[in-house]
């Protein structure tokens, strides 16, 4: 069933920008014509386009098999692989719901994230990230556990093998369950203001709206090849990953976790034209020593962000490479807000977010709600139109706070846009830190650091780092007055299940915290201390 009005179905769809093709449509009309050609090479296995969908379809009849039922979340936590495609497009076929949970969470956030959603089933690996998923589900008193493996292939459920069904019965067997395009069938995790992360609920068409504008963008033709070094999970790895490549039929390649020697041999040896991903990425790639010697001339075009793209490094990697820096602006609830090209100036395209996308209807509200859109702002950025989210789920209070009473959804980014339609990210409204494309809330780091033994008072601000953009910086003040040693801090952590993603880098004591005329913690100070303190360390 359609999260959205169907008067808004209607109107997206009579505008294009919405279908009723489905992502298991696209990867069997790949199947049936162009079968022996790869969908996915990665380190767990090679799929071609038949391979993926027959696969997909007996794991699906395997789950409807088990007693998982229609409409049920099912939480997948893999790290990339083909697995993690065939794991998301089982669960279409046999109309569950996937909850992507991201390969570094941690167990209070994987804890979260399926009691949130009522996730009863947990597919995994065999071997997490060095843990026995075993032990993982057992921890978690998950009441099922599947184990995939994709190159045997075999399948696991609670320690006894899963049988596969032969590919005539499981084609009569998921018949009529898969989700439509319109449905939510997907669930992931964002940062929030509260200590625990939002499950925001995504439709196919809602990531599906990415296809055409990044083939705009990078002027797709025929005999590209994908690459993409990002979390499967989140909004940017699922569309340049999990649909894009399977509306146009390119082959993808997936290394399991980021390295970036690995990825330049990765792009060398596949002659990948379009790789994606994140800002920090693409400047540890110029960083690494093999950057010197690898042979990019195949590739085209970058697709980045997640954070603000640095001029100096982004001009680097497009005269060493000879491709071109894109980016797309926008969040995992709003979607693309706007859009660089290959046709754009490379000051456009570096010093800018690219064009207003016009279906999203960006409006731009002051501090006080006056619309501000026609003076080009700046302002908090709002949007209306096809690439939004339905909302999260099962969360009332943030659905409120992430929408006007009008229905304009805000993004908590201050933007300005310049006569010619280009929109310029100028702050943020919310307190986040963009570490290397992944939002952490400095609530949230706040109320875990405060949570540890020995911290009576914490701050917590970003410090500027020429890799990931930003660290996470904590300040505290100690009940004893002595000072707090990093692994002390991150052995607490720890022990309350903290994911490390979110984890301070940089981390000072100090005798009280400053203070502002008004009484509260004087984070800009605090700011300043920390680009001075840690300068060398960047």
């Amino acid at each position: 069933m359609s999260p959205f009005p169907a008067e808004l179905v209607a109107e997206y769809t009579r505008a294009g920008h919405w279908s009723d093709e489905t992502i298991a449509g696209l990867v069997a009309g790949h199947a049936a014509a162009r079968p022996d050609q790869l969908a996915f090479v990665a380190d767990d296995t090679t799929l071609t386009w038949r391979e993926y969908d027959e696969l997909s379809t007996r794991l699906a009849a395997a789950y409807l098999r088990a007693g998982l039922a229609p409409g049920e979340m099912v939480a997948v936590l893999l790290t990339n692989g083909a697995a993690t495609h065939l794991a998301y497009l089982a669960a279409q076929k046999a109309g569950l719901v996937t909850v992507g949970i991201g390969p570094r969470s941690g167990d209070a956030e994987i804890r979260h994230l399926m009691t949130r959603t009522r996730a009863r089933t947990l597919v995994t690996r065999a071997v997490h990230r060095g843990r026995d998923t075993g032990e993982l589900a057992a921890a978690l008193g998950v009441d099922r556990h599947v184990v995939l493996d994709p190159a045997a292939p075999a399948v696991r459920l609670d320690g006894a093998p899963l049988p596969l069904p032969p590919l005539a019965e499981a084609v009569a067997e998921t018949a009529g369950h898969g989700l439509g395009a319109n449905d939510v069938f997907f669930v992931n995790s964002t940062s929030g203001t509260t200590g625990l992360p939002k499950c925001v609920m995504q439709t196919m068409n809602t990531r599906k709206y990415f296809g055409p504008l990044a083939a705009e963008a990078a002027g797709f033709g025929p005999g590209e090849v994908f690459a993409s070094v990002l979390p499967a999970p989140y909004g940017f790895g699922q569309w340049s990953a999990h649909v894009v490549p399977a509306m146009y039929g390119y082959p993808t390649v997936l290394p399991e976790e980021f390295d970036a020697a690995r990825t330049l041999e990765l792009v060398e040896r596949h002659r990948v034209t379009v790789l994606a991903a994140v800002t920090s990425q693409f400047v540890m790639m110029l960083n690494s020593p093999a950057m010197a010697t690898a042979d990019l001339s195949s590739l085209r075009a970058l697709f980045t962000g997640g954070e603000k793209v640095p001029y100096a490094r982004a001009a680097e990697f497009e005269d060493r490479t000879g491709c071109a820096v894109l980016q797309f602006y926008g969040s995992n609830e709003a979607g693309p807000l706007s859009v660089t090209s290959v046709a754009d100036s490379r000051e456009r395209r570096l010093r800018t977010a690219g064009r207003a996308i016009p279906a999203m209807r960006l409006r731009l509200f002051a501090p006080d709600g006056t619309d501000v859109t026609d003076g080009g702002g700046p302002g908090q950025c709002a949007a209306r139109g096809p690439g939004l989210t339905p909302g999260y789920h099962d969360d009332p209070a943030a659905n409120a706070a992430l929408l006007r009473p009008d229905g304009w959804m805000l993004t908590g980014d201050l933007v300005r846009v310049d006569p010619d339609g280009y929109l310029t990210v100028t702050g943020r409204a919310a307190d986040f830190i963009i570490r290397g494309g992944h939002n952490v809330s400095v609530l949230a780091v706040e109320e875990a650091v405060g949570a540890c033994p020995r911290v009576r008072q914490v701050a917590v601000v970003a410090v500027p780092d020429d890799v990931l953009g930003e660290r996470v910086c904590a300040y505290v003040v100690t009940d004893d007055g002595a000072d707090l040693a990093l692994d002390e801090l991150r052995a607490g952590l720890a022990a309350q299940g903290v994911s490390k993603q979110t984890w301070p880098e940089r981390l000072a004591t100090l005798d009280a915290l400053p203070l502002s005329a008004g009484g509260k913690v004087d984070k800009a100070a605090l700011r300043q201390d920390a680009r001075e303190r840690f300068a060398s360390a960047s």
